[in-house]
């Protein structure tokens, strides 16, 4: 085995903190024939009455762990501490090492320093790690939300474990995988590998693409509303959706008008896109629907200013019989919307019913231009009254400036 040293997705304040511990030294062993893994903690905490004697799911993630002669852990050949629930968005790059000072890490690698994938195909790997192939032993452990390292901690806090199993990854496979839970009503936890296929596909960068996933837990959506998180921005997604769903796309030409009453392209108002069935135990990648990057007649073949608007209907329903008020949350699960805006932070009128997420297209300093619009590859999960967006992006020229 040799080791190598690599920068993973440094931003100006990695630079500065690179510049600033230009003295450290850190060494990388390299994997000869690795897999290509990301890792998402799907399963969020909640403080309710019937949830406040339920463990905070906090892990340590290890990846072919060592034993001493006593079985007890002792170290591993991969270690992913700090895990915590995922971010609601996963960007086209590594965005969260050098850019926090907390130890919490909202997915692997992160902000792990880690050997991460190469450009693939033209996509950016990046924000997957470089893991052996072949048979490997996984391992999730509760451990408390502090800062003390996994392996410093006091040995009757390091064997909690929640998830002891073994998993085969191909050599130069692109790996997804989720912590879930799985019941919400037993409180069964699982994974769910999925082996990515977007690298494979003869995708065209002049088109956007998106699939959907409902992996909520069995009985969320029936479940009583006082079992489920208040936050008020996960809006009509909070009270989860129905087994089965129908997904329809709207696009906008303008997040200068955020009105579901605007403007929108022709041919893309309530659109069929997809039917999603609750799963937490396939790892079948679904199929990618897709929209022209420049479907909007003012886009000038540089930067477009389109936003997205998916509706979840129960079967039986769709935008134009949509029974509900726009600002009705509390649908009986039958109907939930995601906005996907520019800069995914500023909202509609204050009562849509919608929660937010980031644009589906990247706008950033490319070339001569800045910003240029890019067509990207996204997957939307729903679990458990969340929705997740993650974006993969191909490489794209750097800034002249």
């Amino acid at each position: 085995m040799k080791t190598q040293r690599i920068l993973h997705g440094v931003s100006v304040l990695g630079l500065f903190l690179i510049l600033f511990t230009a003295c450290t030294k850190i060494d990388y062993t390299q994997i000869d024939e690795p897999a290509y893994l990301r890792v998402f903690n799907n399963i969020n905490y909640v403080q309710t009455m019937g949830s406040k004697d339920d463990k905070v799911p906090y892990f340590c993630m290890l990846i072919n762990p060592k034993t001493g002669a006593d079985g007890k852990f002792t170290g591993a050949e991969i270690i992913g501490d700090f895990l915590d629930k995922r971010d609601p968005y996963a960007p086209p790059y590594p965005s969260h090492i050098g850019n926090s000072t907390s130890l919490s890490n909202p997915e692997y690698p992160g902000k792990e320093n880690v050997l991460v994938g190469p450009v693939l195909n033209g996509f950016d790997l990046s924000s997957w790690a470089q893991i052996p192939s072949g048979e490997v032993r996984l391992v999730f452990a509760y451990r408390p939300k502090n800062t003390v390292p996994f392996f410093e901690l006091e040995e009757r806090l390091r064997n909690d474990i929640l998830i002891d199993t073994v998993i085969n990854l191909q050599s130069k496979e692109v790996y997804t995988l989720h912590l879930l839970q799985k019941d919400f009503v037993k409180k069964d936890h699982g994974i769910l590998l999925r082996q990515e296929n977007f690298h494979k596909l003869p995708l065209s960068d002049s088109l956007v693409y998106v699939n959907f996933y409902n992996m909520s837990a069995k009985g969320f959506w029936e479940a009583d509303a006082s079992l489920k998180d208040d936050d008020y921005k996960l809006a009509s997604f909070k009270y989860g959706i129905k087994d089965e769903m129908n997904v329809y796309m709207s696009l906008y030409e303008s997040q200068e008008e955020l009105s579901h009453y605007a403007a929108t392209i022709k041919g893309y108002r309530g659109k069929f896109m997809a039917t999603i069935r609750r799963n937490t135990s396939s790892d079948v990648v679904s199929s990618y629907a897709s929209f022209p990057l420049w479907a909007s007649n003012h886009a000038n073949g540089i930067r477009t200013s389109i936003w997205e608007r998916f509706d979840f209907f129960t079967p039986g329903m769709n935008p134009v019989t949509n029974p509900f008020y726009d600002s009705d949350r509390n649908t009986g699960s039958n109907w939930a919307v995601l906005n996907c805006l520019l800069n995914g932070k500023v909202g509609l009128t204050s009562n849509e019913n919608g929660t937010l997420l980031p644009n589906l297209l990247v706008n950033v300093h490319s070339g001569k231009d800045n910003p240029r619009t890019f067509a990207t590859v996204n997957t939307i999960e729903v679990v458990n009254g969340r929705v997740y967006l993650t974006t993969i992006q191909r490489k794209y020229a750097p800034p002249i400036y």
